[in-house]
C-alpha cells in the first residue's frame, strides 16, 4: 500500500507541475518539455494502475490551467436513524451525490443530486466533513480519477413529507434506507463504512463541529 501511494503520488505531482508549466511557459521548448513530462506521468499510472494509456491521457491530461482537485459532495440524508443510499451502475451503494458543476454551490449542488439521484426534496443544513480522497476512500487516484479529489459531505434534511416516487435512471438503479450495522456493499471509491458511520455521529450530535485534513 505505501509503495503504491508513493507511485502514485509522484505521476500526480509530475501531472501537476507539467500542466502549470503548460499553462505558464512562453518558451516553446519548454512547452515541448512539459508535455513530454504530462505524457510521462501517464504512462507511470497506466504501467502501475494496468490501464490503457489511451483512457489514462483522456482522465489525466485533458485540463488547462493550474490543477486543482476535484470536487466531490455526498448528501447525508437520515429518516427514522436511517441514511439514505443509492445503488451505482457497479451494483454497489452509495450516498447520493457527485462532481460539483461549475455553476453550482456545494449546497446548490448537493441539493440537485438528491433530487436527480433519489427524487427527493431536501435543504443543504451543514457540512459534516471536507477530507481528500486519496488518502480515504479506496480507488480514488486510480481508475476512473487519476488526480486528487475534495471529498465533502454534507447533513441534509428531507423538506417534503410526501417523498417523490424513485425513478429508475442511467445512474441509479435503486434507493433505500439503512441502519448503521445493515449497511449494503459499498462503493469505497465514493464512501467507506468509516466516513458514513462519521455521517451518523453528526446526525446525531447537537453540536458539529466540520471534520477536514
Amino acid at each position: 500500500m505505501k509503495d503504491r501511494e508513493q507511485w502514485l503520488k509522484w505521476a500526480m505531482e509530475l501531472q501537476s507541475l507539467s500542466q502549470a508549466g503548460l499553462n505558464y511557459a512562453k518558451d516553446v521548448f519548454d512547452m515541448e518539455r512539459y508535455t513530454r513530462i504530462r505524457e510521462i506521468s501517464a504512462e507511470i499510472m497506466a504501467h502501475k494502475g494496468d490501464i490503457p494509456v489511451e483512457k489514462v491521457k483522456n482522465l489525466f491530461c485533458n485540463e488547462i490551467g493550474y490543477q486543482t482537485p476535484k470536487i466531490d459532495c455526498r448528501a447525508a440524508v437520515f429518516k427514522e436513524d436511517r441514511v439514505l443510499m443509492v445503488k451505482e451502475r457497479d451494483g454497489k451503494w452509495s450516498l447520493p451525490g457527485g462532481w460539483v458543476d461549475v455553476d453550482q454551490s456545494v449546497a446548490d449542488n448537493t441539493v440537485k443530486e438528491v433530487l436527480e439521484e433519489a427524487g427527493i426534496n431536501v435543504t443543504a443544513e451543514k457540512i459534516i466533513a471536507v477530507q481528500d480522497g486519496v488518502k480515504n476512500n479506496l480507488g480514488c487516484g486510480l481508475g476512473n480519477v487519476p488526480y486528487g479529489v475534495t471529498k465533502i459531505f454534507v447533513l441534509c434534511r428531507i423538506t417534503d413529507d410526501n417523498e417523490n416516487e424513485f425513478v429508475k435512471n442511467i445512474e441509479i438503479s435503486e434507493r433505500g434506507y439503512f441502519e448503521i450495522d445493515t449497511l449494503p456493499e459499498l462503493s469505497e471509491i465514493r464512501n467507506t463504512e468509516k466516513q458514513i458511520r462519521m455521517c451518523f455521529e453528526a446526525y446525531k450530535s447537537d453540536v458539529w463541529e466540520a471534520l477536514f485534513d
